[in-house]
């Protein structure tokens, strides 16, 4: 099993802020919450620069990371844009000397 960082965030060039309503959001963050419970999403936090999250996602490989978020209600229509995932690999610093 490997880790990657995925950096999402909403598509507001083609949806408006009222298209994300709260029923829409409460559904994301359930999903997102199934997900951590399954042991796929390890860590997310909201992001700053931009409404989205940044996703600690524990998975096979890069297109299984896609699989998992594709299931993001957000996602699924096409309402929530993948800027990056980045394949994460222990620091070397910490590895012993």
């Amino acid at each position: 099993m490997a880790q990657f960082m995925a950096l999402v965030r909403r598509d507001y060039e083609k949806f408006s802020e009222a298209a994300f309503t709260a029923e829409l959001l409460e559904a994301e963050a359930q999903r997102a919450r199934q997900l951590y419970a399954d042991g796929v999403n390890r860590m997310m936090w909201s992001r700053k620069d931009a409404p989205g999250a940044v996703i600690l996602i524990e998975a096979e490989s890069v297109e299984a990371v896609h699989a998992s978020l594709d299931t993001l209600p957000l996602r699924a229509k096409g309402m929530l844009l993948i800027d990056a995932v980045v394949p994460l690999a222990p620091y070397r610093g910490f590895h012993p000397r």
